[in-house]
């Protein structure tokens, strides 16, 4: 274990509210691709930039290629958490962690166990019907023909995730900010906190220990009080 590693462990012991702050790195190390790092889908080939597919205009003029991409490549309905989830369910069991605001829509961390999971960008997990409102599941979504449509009155079905060009629920980020504020320890890991409104959410934070966690550079590096450069999974596996 190194310096840092051990450091961020001797200061988890410390601290009794700790919040996590998590976006796409989190869910690398099972398996589902991110948007911004050289095998993400920014860096893949498509008729459209990725961007422009996951927004709301998109979905409303081109739903047939929304569905066709989103199905493709924003549902992975078997991976499975990680060391990082996993651990985080473990230290909220032990009443360290008391929130997990995540920007992913892959439900991983209530896989793992987490009770207290702030989704900023929704879920995959949860799909209504536009005309009745009517629930459905990923696995709906998954085994559909072209675009999914209501199996009771017809209407057109959509994922209950933030399209680009929506706004961010505003019960999930007061609850973000509540958590935020009150925090003796903020872990931001797996983003690159480029992604805005999300990422002016940490600003919120004035307790001890900020702490990043993170392959690449973030612009919050030079504010952590601990900075681990590294996969999330592999330093969360050797915290005990």
């Amino acid at each position: 274990m190194n310096e840092e590693i051990k450091k961020f462990a001797d200061a988890i012991e410390e601290c009794n509210y700790i919040v996590f702050f998590g976006g796409a790195g989190v869910s690398t190390e099972s398996g589902i691709p991110d948007f911004r790092s050289t095998d993400g889908l920014y860096n893949q080939k498509y008729k459209y930039p990725p961007e422009t597919i996951v927004s709301h205009s998109f979905y409303m003029n081109r739903t047939e290629e929304f569905y066709e991409f989103y199905k493709d490549k924003m549902l992975a309905p078997n991976a499975e958490p990680n060391a990082a989830h996993k651990k985080l369910a473990e230290l909220e069991e032990r009443g360290k962690l008391k929130a997990v605001v995540t920007q992913n829509i892959d439900g991983l961390h209530q896989k793992a166990g987490s009770k207290e999971v702030l989704e900023l960008h929704g879920s995959v997990h949860r799909n209504y019907c536009t005309k009745c409102r009517k629930f459905f599941g990923m696995d709906y979504i998954v085994h559909s023909d072209g675009v999914p449509t209501c199996d009771e009155c017809g209407g057109l079905i959509k994922p209950d995730v933030v399209l680009y060009e929506e706004g961010l629920d505003s019960n999930i980020i007061s609850r973000t900010v509540n958590h935020i504020s009150h925090a003796d320890m903020l872990i931001i890991g797996g983003t690159s906190l480029v992604v805005y409104p999300a990422a002016g959410l940490i600003d919120y934070f004035k307790g001890k220990y900020l702490v990043v966690i993170n392959m690449a550079p973030t612009p919050r590096d030079k504010n952590a009080d601990i900075l681990i450069n590294g996969k999330i999974g592999e330093v969360f596996s050797q915290i005990k």
